[in-house]
């Protein structure tokens, strides 16, 4: 039976892991239209219920529950070893959980799907380190991460239409690279890098976006620009940040989630869980 959670979510001290927290439907986004295919009647894009994941004897997950509507923004903190990386991959089908289920809108059951099948529905991920082709220029890059069939049949006889020019012509104005369009990957800089996946990730219209700590080693300018993207982003697509910087996490996120110890410690604004007695035990250092 699937959980109905509770409209409202208190933020008080907690000893043991709270079940509950995780549990709110009440948040940005709701009630928008998702993309073609997906069925979010709810206006949650992401369910996990009852997650738990287990290497060797030790919880990395620990019965967490977390809802993402459709179109938010929503940002995942917590100390090293809160389960952050491990929830990402439960999302993206690269770990399966021992307990729980993971549901991508209504009907798709992300713990019954290939990592291929995950991504074809509409989960794009990004890690940390940029992972673009960098002997190849930013075009040759977006043409590449497009959503066309990729056998070396089609590949071969492949060619642009006027409709996906103006894709990759929209994309790269949106992540700022249309002055670089020829330019080898490899050139760029980090930031730029980073850029440029998140721009591949966008040629296959993503309806759920994950980033793991995107504004890492960037400049001041760099980190400034990925905030301005990201709340632009947001509304078209759902995006789940992963961040350790408390300065960028409160220029963007409207709703922040806090793990620990592999569960859901508290939600709310960034304003709110600072706040939080044992957030601020737990997680701050005060």
């Amino acid at each position: 039976m699937r959980i109905t959670p509770t409209a409202d979510f208190m933020l008080e001290p907690i000893l043991e892991p709270n079940k509950d927290a995780g549990a709110s439907r009440d948040a940005i986004g709701l009630g928008q239209a998702a993309g073609k295919g997906l069925n979010t009647r709810h206006g949650t894009i992401l369910t996990l219920e009852d997650i738990s994941v287990s290497f060797d004897g030790f919880k990395a997950l620990n019965d967490l529950n977390l809802y993402i509507g459709v179109g938010e923004l929503r940002c995942i903190i917590g100390p090293n070893g809160a389960g952050k990386t491990t929830l990402m991959d439960v999302i993206t089908g690269k770990t399966r959980p021992t307990h729980g289920k993971a549901w991508f809108g209504e009907t798709l059951d992300l713990t019954q799907m290939s990592e291929v099948r995950i991504a074809q529905a509409g989960i794009g991920r990004k890690f940390q380190k940029p992972t673009v082709f960098e002997a190849l220029s930013v075009f040759e890059n977006l043409e590449l991460a497009q959503k066309t069939d990729k056998s070396v049949w089609a590949s071969l006889r492949a060619k642009l239409s006027g409709e996906q020019k103006e894709r990759i012509d929209e994309v790269l104005e949106t992540i700022r690279l249309t002055a670089s369009v020829e330019r080898q990957a490899g050139l760029l800089s980090h930031g730029q890098k980073q850029f440029l996946e998140i721009g591949m990730l966008l040629m296959q219209d993503p309806q759920l976006l994950l980033l793991d700590e995107p504004v890492a080693g960037m400049t001041d300018a760099e980190t400034e620009f990925t905030a301005e993207l990201f709340k632009r982003l947001a509304g078209k697509h759902s995006l789940m940040v992963v961040e350790h910087d408390m300065g960028f996490v409160g220029s963007i996120a409207d709703h922040v989630t806090v793990l620990h110890q592999g569960s859901v410690l508290a939600e709310g604004s960034l304003e709110q869980v600072q706040e939080n007695e044992r957030v601020i035990e737990v997680y701050l250092g005060r």
